[in-house]
C-alpha cells in the first residue's frame, strides 16, 4: 500500500465516522420497510458495479448510481450504502483492498456530495416541479456526476504515474463518452418510477412542493 493509499483510507475512514448518520439506527429498527430499502439499495449497486469493463486496470466503466442514492437516502447514507457496496467489491475480488480507499472516494464520497449539491441547486433556484427534480435533479445530474467520477479517476491514475494522460484519454476518457446517457437514462427512469409510485422511498421529494397545482 502507498502512501497516497493510506491516505485515502484514512480520509474515507475519518469521515465516515464524523459524518455517520446517527438517525439510521433507530430508523431500521422501528420500519422495517427501510430496512428492505437500504439493504436492496446496497445489493443493487454491489451488482451495478460488478458490471464492468474496461482496456487498462483501474480504468474500468460501470454505471454508477449514485444519484438515485442520494436522492433516496441523502448524502450520508448514500456513503454508507456506497461503502458497503465497495466492501462487497474487496471480498470478492474486483478491487484490491490498498485500493478500496481511493475507489470509495472517486466513486462514492465526492461524487455524493457533487450530487447533492446539483439537487440542492436546482430545489433552491428553479421552479420546484415534478418535471425539473425529475431531469435536473435526477436525468442531468446523474450525467454530470459520472463525468466527475470519470474525471477525478483520469487524475487520480495519473497523479500516482501509473499511466500517461495519452494511455488515459485513448482507454477511458473516449470510451467514457458511451456511458453517461446511460447512467442518466438509469437514473431518471429510477427516479420517475418512484416519483410516481413510491414517493415516500425519495427522501428529497416532497408532494406538497412538486405536485402543488398551483405549481
Amino acid at each position: 500500500m502507498t502512501l497516497w493509499q493510506g491516505g485515502a483510507w484514512l480520509l474515507w475512514l475519518v469521515l465516515l465516522i464524523r459524518f455517520f448518520p446517527r438517525e439510521l439506527l433507530p430508523r431500521l429498527k422501528a420500519d422495517a420497510g427501510y430496512q428492505h430499502l437500504l439493504f436492496s439499495s446496497v445489493l443493487v449497486i454491489g451488482l451495478l458495479w460488478l458490471a464492468r469493463a474496461g482496456i487498462e486496470p483501474g480504468l474500468e466503466l460501470h454505471l454508477l448510481g449514485i444519484t438515485t442514492l442520494v436522492l433516496c437516502h441523502g448524502w450520508r447514507i448514500a456513503w454508507l450504502i456506497g461503502s458497503l457496496a465497495t466492501v462487497i467489491l474487496v471480498a470478492v475480488g474486483t478491487i484490491t483492498l490498498a485500493d478500496a480507499g481511493s475507489v470509495a472516494l472517486l466513486t462514492v464520497v465526492l461524487p455524493a456530495l457533487f450530487s447533492y449539491l446539483i439537487f440542492s441547486l436546482s430545489y433552491h433556484y428553479l421552479p420546484r416541479h415534478l418535471f425539473i427534480y425529475i431531469f435536473i435533479a435526477g436525468f442531468a445530474n446523474a450525467a454530470l456526476t459520472i463525468t466527475l467520477k470519470i474525471l477525478l479517476t483520469s487524475l487520480w491514475f495519473y497523479w500516482q504515474g501509473h499511466y500517461s494522460w495519452h494511455s488515459i484519454y485513448q482507454n477511458y476518457l473516449q470510451l467514457a463518452l458511451l456511458i453517461w446517457f446511460a447512467e442518466a437514462l438509469l437514473n431518471g427512469m429510477a427516479i420517475t418510477l418512484m416519483s410516481v409510485y413510491r414517493p415516500h422511498w425519495l427522501r428529497t421529494f416532497y408532494d406538497n412542493e412538486y405536485l402543488s397545482p398551483d405549481r
